[in-house]
């Protein structure tokens, strides 16, 4: 194909000065009428000096290839800071087609092409992996059902790229075998910053092969959001403690400016750098409790929420919502949507996986570049269910031209999912009408409601039912909360649409500011459970106890019930209150985003404390171009009088602001709380620092950061050698003290007090709670196991002798026996079955004799956070010495003395004992009532263990 066509044929100068005049009435149409617009040049960029959002820039990318007769890569979008990249980007281009191919031509091409080139038909109804606990299982139930069936087809750059499940098997076991070559053990975190492409679905599978935890991450937008990226991504990073960071190279400078700032990523690599070593991965016991993905939702760089989700969790929620939508393996499912979100990877991809119909997807990117690919592919692959954010709608109506519908067949397109954001009844009505013509069913639009919290969805609407939109007063609703129906001429009147109700097994509640559940047609806040919800926030435990009200998890959101419909109202953290009344953002961004002179989509709406008042300012935050005084007062009369005729009374502040001020996340929302947070802070219209400036200030900030780690590595090693020496000097007055003294009591005490003494010389702090707990006479203790100094450490925390259970083979070194024997040790045989039996039946009689007795039940420990199962001994001696059990929960034993060195590290250590749990009774089986005493130990420990 000839390259460069729309321009090779006229000097570079000519195509400059053609260019240069699309950007400027591009411009000028943006902003009509607007004084003081600056002169389009090469060097202009477009977020800074020209204000072209994302929208805007697709626009001129569309005219610019009408213009020449080209066809930009699709990256130009992202790629094109300055009219000058697009020039350059436009040079290097491919001849455009003389008109596109219509829906009916793409279907000629599909029905003439080999059958080899074909998109794969529809598949059989082999049933489901029903009894599957974990993603690899359903991997696995597809590999003996189907292993060659075509299981997704990746579009990139114009070509197909099909993947069966065997295929994808094999790649995800070579990229496990990698990350386990590389040391990523079991329950560590793996981030991935990768584009869509058939290794990022590869790369996610072997990541959860290897035991390991994956950590979608956005790769870099443009260059001018770099620091803000690098910053936000390091937080997300440093809370997940990951260790290896998988990406492509051209994002590599990115990767090690993180690297650089995240003290524990040891490793950035590509995807094939982890499978061209090729091998088998070593075998890892995944469970469906095991951590599956990791959420991290848009919040501010300081304080990251990662919601943590289960593989239990997420095969609950998409088995409830292929329940609801109906979905079968004879559906296609289309998806540009980015696979980092959730809606992209789990609603698209991991649904796809699990219920066993085709997936099509393609990059963001080219949808954004050419809306009206998304289209095309449900047509040629007769795509049945797709799914995206309300924009995207708005997109596809306003940017698609007539002559891209002739012959568009969306007639197979049964449900057409809008959510991840406030769903438009106006957006729906206008797609309806535009694609109508195209075979769009009456009723595939379908509102949908859900959150990271759940997984993803947890409000569906029956299925081929026309949008309903709710049309309520809006001063009843604003001051009392109350729903009521409006009349049909009240041109004020809120609009609100349904999103169904909640999916089979996921109960919801609508309560008020006292946690009280409300009626019908009263707004509180949403709230939730079921087994699609999350346990909690990634090492957040205060952000995690906020998240729990009786059980019951908190949206965030706020709504009401109507005729068995639940209606999202807004964000908790986003609604205004003002003079007692719920004024809600996005109405308010809607009409001033409609202002002449503003920009829409770039209005951020927010309240902020009063102090004088006792209530919120309300505040606008809209982006304009640059103009003088006079301008600037008409654009914010405009703004008053478009907030008045919205909501009946003006806002207390109008800021106007340059483009690219409202801040957004990835997938486009506004972030009012940071707006806010950047207004309160005078942060507001701060002129970005250019590109190379932002990477001077990052390599300089990553510099100091090595700088403080390095510190912190020798302060560590200094502090290792001086507990090493300290613990070896008292150890040798420790043994003979032990051995000499009379009784195992006394030299229980002897060592208690050394080991405190050496506590208190290295500066280590010890907490000990629930020492109340401890039953006054015998008892068994059982602790979780993480390294060799937990027997010293529980010396240190129990108040009184107990007899540790210490394994046989200590027997034969002389001095660990003499040690051990002296403090009261219990020695057992973990070889020997015979003697096993008759441990087990003296360990119950010495119990029964009034003897405590300490079990590590999992018998020994591993680098990997958790638990390793449980051994049935100190569960069957107290059943048989009818003896209540109680658990003990150590942490940062394993910070302390890691598995694998012989160094202390600096640790806070922390011992807690938990409510006795006594064993059945009644004459019950020994067997089966030690069995049940395990189980509720074992989840006693496992609750108050820090997840991860």
């Amino acid at each position: 194909m000839q390259r460069g066509s729309g321009f090779m044929h006229v000097g570079s100068e000519v195509a400059a000065t053609e260019l240069l005049a699309i950007v400027d009435s591009t411009l000028r149409e943006l902003h009509a009428g607007a004084p003081g617009l600056p002169t389009v040049t090469l060097a202009s960029t477009f977020d800074g000096d020209l204000g072209f959002d994302s929208l805007a820039r697709t626009e001129l990318l569309l005219r610019t290839e009408r213009a020449f007769g080209i066809r930009l890569p699709d990256d130009t979008l992202q790629r094109a800071e300055t009219v000058g990249d697009l020039l350059v980007a436009a040079q290097h281009a491919e001849r455009r087609p003389e008109r596109g191919d219509t829906g009916a031509e793409l279907r000629a091409k599909r029905e003439q092409a080999p059958v080899a080139a074909r998109p794969p038909e529809p598949a059989a109804d082999t049933g489901a992996p029903t009894s599957a606990q974990t993603l690899i299982d359903v991997l696995e139930w597809h590999l003996q059902a189907h292993a060659d069936r075509i299981h997704l087809t990746c579009l990139v750059d114009d070509g197909e790229h099909p993947l069966s499940y065997r295929q994808l098997a094999e790649a995800g076991a070579a990229v496990a075998a990698g990350l386990q070559q590389a040391g990523v053990q079991p329950r560590q975190c793996v981030a991935i910053m990768l584009p869509t492409s058939p290794e990022y679905f590869s790369t996610y599978l072997g990541i959860l092969r290897a035991g390991a935890i994956p950590v979608p991450i956005y790769p870099p937008a443009r260059a001018s959001q770099l620091e803000e990226h690098v910053l936000r991504h390091a937080g997300i990073l440093d809370n997940a403690r990951a260790t290896l960071l998988v990406t492509v190279p051209e994002a590599m400078v990115v990767a090690r400016l993180l690297q650089a700032r995240v003290a524990g990523l040891r490793h950035v690599v590509t995807p094939q750098q982890l499978a061209e070593q090729g091998g088998v991965p070593a075998p890892v016991d995944v469970r469906g409790d095991d951590i599956a993905f990791i959420q991290y939702t848009s919040g501010s760089t300081g304080n990251p929420k990662g919601v943590a989700l289960t593989h239990a969790n997420l095969l609950a929620n998409i088995r409830a919502m292929a329940q609801a939508v109906q979905a079968t393996p004879r559906d296609v499912f289309v998806s540009w949507l980015p696979l980092y979100h959730d809606m992209g990877l789990i609603g698209a991809w991991l649904g796809a996986l699990y219920v066993g119909y085709a997936l099509v997807v393609m990059s963001p990117l080219a949808f954004l570049a050419r809306p009206e690919r998304w289209l095309q592919a449900i047509d040629r692959y007769r795509g049945s269910l797709s799914a995206a954010p309300n924009f995207a709608y708005e997109l596809c109506v306003k940017r698609i031209d007539d002559a891209a519908l002739m012959g568009l067949d969306l007639s197979s397109w049964r449900l057409a999912f809008n959510g991840a954001e406030a769903v438009s009844p106006d957006t729906i009505q206008r797609f309806e009408q535009r694609f109508a013509r195209c075979g769009l069913r009456p009723g595939a639009i379908t509102p949908v409601y859900g959150l990271a919290e759940a997984c993803l969805g947890l409000l569906f609407p029956p299925l081929g039912r026309a949008v309903q939109v709710d049309r309520i007063q809006r001063d009843v609703f604003a001051r009392e909360h109350r729903a009521l129906p409006a009349a049909a001429d009240d041109a004020g009147a809120l609009r609100f649409v349904a999103c169904g109700a909640p999916l089979p097994g996921h109960p919801v509640r609508i309560v008020d500011d006292d946690g009280r559940e409300v009626g019908e047609r009263v707004e509180g806040r949403l709230e939730f459970r079921g087994p699609s919800a999350t346990h909690g926030y990634f090492r957040n435990p205060e952000q995690t106890a906020r998240l729990f009200h009786d059980g019951w998890l908190d949206s965030g959101d706020r709504a009401y019930r109507a005729d068995d419909d639940v209606y999202i109202t807004g964000r908790v953290k986003d609604i205004v209150i003002r003079g007692g009344r719920n004024l809600y953002p996005q109405e308010i961004e809607e009409a001033v985003g409609a202002v002449d002179g503003v920009r829409k989509g770039c209005v951020a709406v927010f309240g902020s404390p009063d102090p004088a008042t006792g209530t919120e300012r309300l505040v606008v935050l809209a982006e304009t171009h640059a103009g003088d005084a006079a301008a600037q007062a008409r654009w914010r009369g405009a703004v008053s009088r478009a907030v008045v005729a919205a909501i009946g009374e003006p806002p207390d502040e109008v800021v106007l602001v340059p483009a690219h001020s409202v801040l957004k996340t990835s997938s486009g929302k506004v972030r009012r709380s940071a707006c806010r947070a950047a207004y309160e802070a005078g942060r507001i219209g701060v002129a970005v620092p250019t590109a190379r400036w932002q990477v001077l200030r990052l390599a300089g900030g990553a510099l100091a950061t090595r700088l403080r780690l390095t510190a912190a590595g020798a302060g560590r090693a200094l502090f290792g050698v001086h507990a090493g020496l300290l613990f070896w000097l008292l150890a040798a007055v420790a043994w003979p003290l032990t051995v000499c003294l009379p009784t195992p009591g006394l030299a229980w005490r002897a060592n208690r007090r050394l080991t405190r003494l050496w506590l208190w010389l290295t500066r280590t702090p010890l907490s000990v709670r629930g020492l109340e707990r401890l039953p006054s006479g015998p008892c068994v203790l059982a602790s979780n196991h993480g390294s060799y100094i937990d027997g010293a450490i529980l010396v240190a925390a129990m108040p009184r002798p107990v007899g540790f259970i210490a394994k046989g083979e200590l027997r034969e070194r002389p001095t660990l026996r003499l040690y051990l024997q002296h403090l009261g040790a219990e020695f057992v045989d973990r070889i020997d079955a015979e003697r096993g039996v008759s441990d087990a039946a003296r360990l119950a009689v010495a119990v029964s004799h009034g003897r405590s007795l300490l079990f590590f039940p999992e018998g020994t420990f591993s680098s990997r956070p958790g638990l390793l199962p449980f051994h049935l001994g100190a569960f069957l001696t107290a059943v048989r010495a009818r003896v209540p059990l109680v658990p003990v929960v150590l942490r940062g034993n394993r910070d302390m003395l890691p598995d694998g060195t012989w160094w202390p590290r600096p640790a806070s250590l922390e011992v807690e004992f938990c409510e006795p749990i006594a064993p059945l009774e009644g004459g019950a089986d020994a067997f089966a009532a030690a069995l049940s005493l395990r189980a509720a130990t074992q989840q006693a420990i496992a609750q108050r263990l820090e997840p991860g």
